[in-house]
């Protein structure tokens, strides 16, 4: 139950992302794996600032967070 609840968040989480940074999207697959790896990004970024995500909500800001913050450096370098 618990990787699919993460493959939902992190779906959510890439969609939420690719719609945040606006530009050309990536699809579903690759809105997923991109949410999972913000999910990462933001649960070790959050811990270092010393917050914690208890319920989905949380998780579903943590992730979506992370995964912008791998959208803006996925698009840097491949410029």
């Amino acid at each position: 139950m618990g990787l699919l609840l993460s493959l939902i968040i992190g779906g959510i989480a890439g969609a939420l992302a690719g719609r945040i940074m606006r530009g050309a999207g990536y699809g579903l697959a690759v809105n997923i794996i991109l949410g999972l790896a913000g999910g990462l990004v933001g649960g070790w970024g959050f811990s270092l600032l010393g917050l914690a995500t208890t319920s989905v909500i949380g998780q579903l800001i943590c992730a979506t967070a992370g995964a912008v913050l791998v959208i803006f450096l996925v698009r840097a370098l491949r410029k």
